[in-house]
């Protein structure tokens, strides 16, 4: 299995495959991986299949696997880091040794409905589509074999069938207002003691220890700290300084999830002035550039030992750096909400922004000269008008 997508991990507790064989087909042994049903195999005596079933579903196995039930690229509890971040761990397998499946590649018949978790809902897998074999070189790369037949089998991701809501936004701030746009409400939902008792919990409140450790911990129930937004994560930016060459800006991601770290996370950030970043602090840095000669949207990650690990909702619950960008004199500008970004995506969701008509906006200075020129005019008037009533 390749996780092909560059910033989308599949994390903890991992990935799940399933599959519907075509006849009656039975797994023997399995090395990297088990099913999680052994099935019915009361017919078989003596030597016990590992899975009877129609439709096996597969998991990872976990670190620590005994060496001689594991295979290359297996046993990492079915995590799979993304593409671009750390393609060495985007990749998991596992071997199955089949039985009543077969002996010719006429015989043979390709598995179908395959499905993939990972861990939740969100993937819809295609057809198998038998390619050409595929070939193996030995250990001295002197012999090279080629298996029976191979298959491939693509699966998609969509947001909107991982979740009903929203699991991020975005809030801004700058130096030159006051304003503070905080995510919309209820963006990830609305807080409902009524009908959704205990689905979120005051950082003040008394019970918090208590409600973290509580029944829902070991089913990864989240549990959120009470927000205006309810989102599970928040990116804010900050347009922190103004120079004369260069601008600055601050970016800080919160977990407001009790139940909930994130390892190895990723943001994408999408923003015309990225093709002159000079300078980033604390997070990695890599350019994405889906289009020739565009160069706006950057994929940022914690450094390795230092903060790749979000923690869960608390105080150690953030990560934050800044960013150094160079001005472009072509383009550069503080107006109409140019500083801030167009798009953000937080471990490959896409995270609500706030309504543009909302962003801080420059203080209005362009009536002062105004008055400032009216000013001798009215004054003359006034003098004259004075002067004309005393005639």
């Amino acid at each position: 299995m390749f996780n092909f997508q560059q910033y989308r991990h599949i994390q903890a507790p991992g990935w799940t495959l399933g599959w519907t064989w075509a006849k009656k087909e039975v797994i023997w042994s399995m090395m990297g991986a088990q099913t999680t049903e052994q099935g019915d195999c009361s017919k078989y005596k003596g030597n016990i299949p590992h899975c009877c079933k129609k439709d096996p579903i597969v998991v990872d196995l976990l670190p620590g696997t005994p060496y001689n039930q594991q295979i290359a690229n297996c046993c990492k509890g079915g995590v799979m880091n993304s593409w671009m971040q750390d393609p060495s761990n985007a990749a998991s397998s596992f071997q199955v040794s089949v039985g009543a499946a077969g002996t010719t590649n006429k015989t043979v018949r390709v598995p179908k409905n395959f499905t993939l978790k990972a861990p939740g809902p969100g993937y819809t897998c295609g057809p198998a589509k038998i390619v050409k074999p595929t070939k193996f070189v030995s250990a001295d790369k002197r012999r090279i074999t080629q298996a029976m037949m191979t298959w491939n089998v693509t699966c998609t991701y969509s947001q909107f069938l991982a979740q009903k809501t929203p699991t991020c936004c975005v809030s801004l701030s700058s130096f030159y207002n006051d304003t503070i746009v905080n995510c919309p409400t209820c963006t990830c939902g609305c807080q409902n003691n009524i009908t959704e008792p205990g689905s979120c919990v005051s950082k003040t409140s008394p019970y918090l220890a208590s409600a973290v450790s509580g029944p829902g911990k070991s089913s990864n129930t989240p549990l959120l700290q009470c927000t205006s937004h309810m989102c599970p994560v928040r990116v804010h930016w900050h347009v922190k300084l103004n120079y004369k060459e260069y601008w600055r800006v601050k970016v800080t991601i919160t977990n407001f999830n009790y139940r909930m770290n994130y390892t190895q996370w990723n943001l994408v950030v999408q923003h015309p002035n990225f093709d002159n970043l000079t300078q980033l602090f604390s997070f990695n840095y890599k350019s994405l550039t889906p289009y020739a000669g565009l160069n706006d949207t950057a994929m940022l990650y914690g450094v390795k030992f230092y903060n790749d690990f979000l923690s869960e909702a608390g105080p150690l619950g953030n990560v934050q750096s800044e960013l150094l960008f160079r001005k472009d004199a072509s383009t550069f500008t503080f107006e109409k909400g140019w500083a801030f970004p167009r798009r953000i995506y937080f471990n490959g969701d896409n995270c609500v922004m706030p309504p543009p008509d909302a962003y801080p906006w420059l203080p209005n200075t362009g009536v002062r000269p105004v008055i400032y020129v009216l000013q001798p005019v009215m004054t003359i008037l006034a003098s004259i008008i004075f002067l004309w009533a005393y005639m």
